[in-house]
């Protein structure tokens, strides 16, 4: 999948930027508290987008 996608799915959900990191920028759903990182590579693998999606929901 895509970073920008993944990033509008997440956005999409509600979730904010808490901060960038070096490798990660980390996401956080404020309705649950949850957070994420996600990785700044261009691609990422289809199970690792699904499963921070299914953790920021």
């Amino acid at each position: 999948m895509n970073r920008q996608d993944l990033i509008r799915g997440i956005e999409k959900n509600g979730c904010i930027l808490i901060r960038h990191g070096a490798r990660h920028d980390w996401y956080q759903n404020p309705k649950t508290g949850a957070c994420q990182p996600v990785p700044r590579h261009r691609e990422i693998k289809e199970p690792l987008a699904n499963h921070i999606l299914k953790e920021l929901k």
